[in-house]
């Protein structure tokens, strides 16, 4: 059977590009910090080329280029502002009180985004257990603030974002996923303090003693949590186009500007990460847009006439532990409207609800995977190896970690929440018109960021004419 969407080959720039991102770090460091920005441009600008000279469809163009400004405004803008905030830690913690520390940064997570809140708590994450913290210590912090703890909102992760910007309502996933957070987050913290509890004894007592006989906290920058309210009020505003964006612009300005130096200093802040975060994905956004119409064609001979939510949930997840989770989402977003053949995003989650929460807990929760599975990862490494804190290759992440932590509550989760679940209605029914109604995936009618979308039938005849030392028991 023929396949429907852009010409397969057009998918070509964001497989060569992603498949770089996993792998040019770890092979040729040197290289990639001085080349990264030609490779995604370069790759972008065949995208964006093609689309175009030969598809002529300058509005696809147009949104892709809005979603990504409003992805880049809501990261960056969270990052500058928790860059103002510095949390300063005496004294030692006992594994409960670290344990109250990364549910903690769980909850704020949702509040600050997984960048945010990864970048805010890393350094009094690394002095509050310095007399003995090792490689599990930075994986867990990835593993529960970084990446699961991140689930309940939009401002969480990236790719729950991007969700919104379809259309999702704010307040839907805490509604419909928090009993997955409690169960995901709960299973890692339980796991944290079995292993944190064998190290914390193996310590001498009198050194145990004396490390956590007092503690102290000092909080600097408090006025940026205003700040922070202002950027979380402004993703509420959806029109007109880009005052949300300006707002937090502005937002992220007074931060910068009225912070004191000391404060950056303290935190070791500086815009590198950022910058690296807005030109890869540049090119993710820009290649990202064939590959999304291919899938969004070409769902139903993909998936099938009864797609389960543990296709997605597996699907969703494989895939953000080894690409970023981003577009890994909002592929696999793209791929499901295909199938059911809905215009509607309210619709779409009336009906098929268990779907949507299989490919953002998927696509949140496997983000913790690998390095490479969501933004703050490699941020938060970065961090532990300046502080001379030894952490696991990309190898030694997986086995050591995702393979015996992560994945059991992994599969727990699809046992006990999508294993046998059935959508509100069979998908059944709309799919006989899937392949027929492919609507521009940036472009449902009910976002509250979008205009009006492209014809129906028109995009039919487009489509129809373009054919290490891991320190867990020391």
């Amino acid at each position: 059977m023929r396949m429907a969407g852009p010409n397969p080959w057009s998918i070509l720039p964001f497989v060569v590009l992603l498949f770089t991102i996993a792998i040019a770090p770890a092979l040729a460091p040197k290289w990639w910090s001085r080349h990264y920005p030609k490779v995604s441009f370069g790759l972008g600008a065949i995208a964006l080329l093609y689309y175009f000279f030969f598809v002529h469809d300058n509005v696809r163009i147009g949104h892709v280029a809005h979603d990504y400004v409003s992805f880049i405004v809501l990261v960056g803008s969270l990052f500058i502002v928790s860059g103002g905030i510095h949390i300063a830690v005496k004294g030692e913690a006992t594994p409960l009180a670290n344990v109250a520390f990364l549910l903690s940064g769980a909850i704020l997570a949702n509040v600050f985004g997984t960048t945010g809140a990864a970048m805010l708590l890393i350094r009094p994450w690394i002095q509050m257990n310095q007399y003995r913290i090792t490689a599990y210590h930075i994986v867990f912090f990835i593993f529960i603030v970084a990446n699961v703890g991140g689930c309940l909102t939009p401002v969480g992760d990236p790719p729950l974002f991007l969700g919104y910007l379809r259309g999702i309502p704010f307040w839907w996933l805490a509604k419909n996923c928090w009993q997955v957070w409690v169960t995901g987050v709960g299973l890692l913290l339980a796991m944290f303090y079995v292993v944190d509890k064998i190290n914390f004894l193996r310590s001498p007592r009198d050194v145990r003693e004396k490390e956590t006989a007092s503690r102290a906290w000092r909080i600097d920058g408090l006025s940026n949590l205003l700040i922070m309210a202002v950027i979380l009020g402004a993703v509420f505003v959806s029109h007109p186009i880009f005052l949300r964006e300006s707002i937090m612009i502005i937002a992220a300005l007074v931060s910068y500007f009225t912070t004191r130096e000391f404060i950056y200093e303290a935190n070791g802040f500086n815009f590198h990460p950022l910058q690296e975060v807005a030109i890869l994905f540049a090119g993710i956004f820009a290649t990202m847009m064939p590959a999304l119409d291919w899938l969004n064609a070409n769902a139903g001979t993909l998936l099938g006439a009864h797609p389960s939510p543990g296709i997605f949930f597996w699907g969703t997840g494989a895939l953000s532990s080894v690409l970023d989770n981003a577009p890994t989402y909002l592929g696999f977003l793209v791929a499901f409207l295909g199938v059911a053949g809905n215009e509607s995003v309210s619709q779409l989650l009336e009906q098929h609800s268990i779907h949507i929460v299989a490919i953002s807990i998927g696509a949140v929760f496997f983000g913790a995977a690998t390095y490479i599975g969501n933004i703050p990862n490699f941020m938060v490494k970065a961090i532990a190896n300046h502080k001379n804190i030894r952490t696991p290759g990309f190898a030694g992440y997986i086995l050591k970690f995702t393979l015996p932590f992560l994945l059991p509550m992994l599969i727990f989760v699809w046992l006990l929440f999508f294993a046998g679940k059935k959508p509100n209605r069979d998908v059944a029914a709309p799919l006989a018109f899937a392949g027929k109604q492919h609507t521009c995936p940036n472009m449902i009618s009910d976002s509250p960021l979008q205009p009006e979308q492209h014809d129906v039938d028109d995009q039919h005849k487009y489509y129809q004419t373009n054919g290490n030392d891991d320190g867990l028991f020391h």
